[in-house]
């Protein structure tokens, strides 16, 4: 069970990298867009934060996402895993690169029939968008679970990687439906942390503990 980031945020990274929480990040372009930085700036500073998972997103025809998938894998090491899509052309690059042992990551997942053609290219993750189909009354949850079940059946290797997510709750019903990693936005990885009752029990204890240290002449250094 692992959690990925999805951003190109490298300061937010940094941030919850130092969690010893994070397991890896995940990319696109409208995210490289937003960071307004050149792609290869953005992952050199994520490796060197000390992420050793960066997904990094391809573009053009089979053999332009064949080609700067090899150029990545080359400047940046182990770090790589190419993102492509799942369409034709990024299906041809994947079972291309996965004959070098490159790491892939099919994206643009939407159903099981695309996650069985993405696992017979070779594809490391598959990435079903939760939270697009749920936009269009479709039960994401229900894609990952029914991926989940197909890869264990026959036992493929690929792992499930749930994105898109826009809840706490849909971060953990992917993990409860199957998926061996989300990858979530950094404020859903922060509102993992809290809950009403533990800020509650929080107070609740911080107010006992400094009856205890006035009763008991504690230093002050013990409180909580």
């Amino acid at each position: 069970m692992k959690i990925f980031l999805d951003t190109a945020d490298t300061s937010l990274i940094k941030k919850y990298y130092d969690t010893g929480l994070v397991d890896g990040v995940t990319t696109n372009p409208t995210l490289i867009m937003k960071s307004g930085r050149r792609p290869d700036d953005v992952y050199q500073e994520i490796k060197d934060i000390g992420i050793t998972d960066i997904s990094m997103e391809v573009m053009g025809d089979a053999q332009l996402m064949y080609n700067e998938g090899l150029r990545l894998v080359d400047k940046f090491g182990g770090v790589s895993t190419i993102k492509v899509p799942c369409t034709r052309e990024g299906l041809k690059a994947c079972k291309a690169l996965n004959a070098e042992k490159v790491r892939t990551n099919v994206t643009l997942i939407f159903c099981a029939a695309q996650a069985v053609l993405a696992a017979k290219a070779g594809a490391t993750y598959v990435s079903p968008f939760v939270g697009r189909l749920d936009d269009q009354s479709v039960a994401g949850l229900e894609v990952v679970r029914s991926i989940s079940e197909l890869y264990r059946i026959h036992g493929i290797r690929t792992q499930v990687l749930s994105a898109s997510i826009r809840s706490v709750q849909r971060a953990i019903r992917s993990w409860y439906n199957g998926a061996e990693i989300v990858t979530m936005p950094p404020n859903i990885l922060e509102q993992m942390y809290d809950h009403m009752l533990t800020d509650d029990g929080m107070k609740r204890f911080e107010t006992d503990w400094e009856e205890v240290v006035r009763t008991n002449f504690l230093p002050v250094s013990n409180i909580l």
